[in-house]
């Protein structure tokens, strides 16, 4: 037996992919969903934001928080608040629109606690890049809040549509039973 390295196999499955324009349908349908996700990601952004900077028990809370670890201003600390707040939001959406279209062969269209969890955790990439990318645009680019949101969104979908097609909904072997009933390969 032969082992294939993770980059080798990735590699062929995405050559495999473009031969037959499997990934870019996949992209396409990725990416219509990722509009849908944007603009609720966008708006619970707006929202939660506007929620939390009026809060002043919040933003006491983001002081003390700055105080403790010297990570950031009040308000930097906010944004990132509010930011987790909209992307979990938007990635629990996200899964139920890929598990259902994009990657409805691969999911079999079923909703399933073990690939939501694997979504959601390879969905943090996803947010640290859309967060840094916040982060760096908003504060050493001092562009304004929402572009800084904008590219934000359009950075994670690199991340975002690599991990779930490469790694989430990827097409694994089917498991092969012995005659004792018991699972040999997954």
């Amino acid at each position: 037996m032969t082992h294939v390295s993770l980059f080798h196999g990735a590699r062929d499955r995405l050559l495999a992919g473009w031969r037959n324009r499997a990934v870019t349908f996949k992209a396409i349908s990725f990416a219509m969903i990722g509009v849908v996700n944007s603009a609720i990601d966008y708006g619970v952004f707006l929202l939660a934001r506007a929620l939390l900077d009026s809060s002043a028990g919040a933003m006491a809370l983001f002081a003390s928080i700055d105080g403790l670890c010297a990570c950031g201003s009040g308000a930097s600390i906010s944004l990132i608040a509010a930011n987790a707040v909209a992307w979990i939001v938007a990635a629990s959406g996200s899964y139920i629109m890929n598990s259902s279209i994009t990657f409805a062969a691969e999911s079999g269209r079923k909703l399933r606690w073990r690939a939501y969890f694997a979504f959601v955790a390879s969905g943090v990439a996803g947010w640290i890049a859309n967060t840094a990318t916040l982060l760096i645009a908003a504060e050493v680019l001092l562009l304004p809040v929402w572009l800084a949101k904008l590219i934000a969104i359009l950075a994670s979908f690199v991340a975002n549509f690599s991990l779930s097609h490469f790694v989430v909904f990827r097409v694994r072997p089917k498991s092969a039973v012995d005659a004792k009933g018991k699972i040999e390969a997954e």
